[in-house]
């Protein structure tokens, strides 16, 4: 006797036709006050990584690597949006790991 399987109520995802939705910036992010942070703070380090890693800092700089200013105390935990001391460079491998560990903690409490 033959066993007949059914079949499944919901159909996989092809995401070749199904892309997501695009990324849209932040508007804040795109405003004059904030391009002009973003350069005093990428100014103040020198155009480098300002990455620290077991004493040892980064050694990641514009023009090779594109480089972003992070907030340290995000904008969505209180941070100062346009405060530089509020701000690090970070090359866009580290930046992403901070965002990554940020948005991790904010999912935990």
């Amino acid at each position: 006797m033959a066993l007949k399987t059914i079949a499944p109520r919901l159909r996989t995802i092809d995401t070749r036709t199904c892309k997501p939705p695009p990324k849209r910036a932040d508007a804040e992010l795109l405003t004059p006050e904030h391009r002009a942070w973003a350069q005093e703070v990428k100014r103040r380090a020198g155009y480098r990584c300002e990455w620290v890693e077991n004493g040892v800092r980064c050694d990641r700089a514009s023009p090779a690597h594109r480089l972003f200013a992070d907030h340290i105390d995000e904008r969505r935990d209180g941070g100062a949006a346009l405060d530089p001391k509020n701000g690090r460079c970070l090359c866009g491998s580290h930046h992403g790991l901070k965002t990554a560990s940020e948005r991790a903690k904010r999912m935990t409490s």
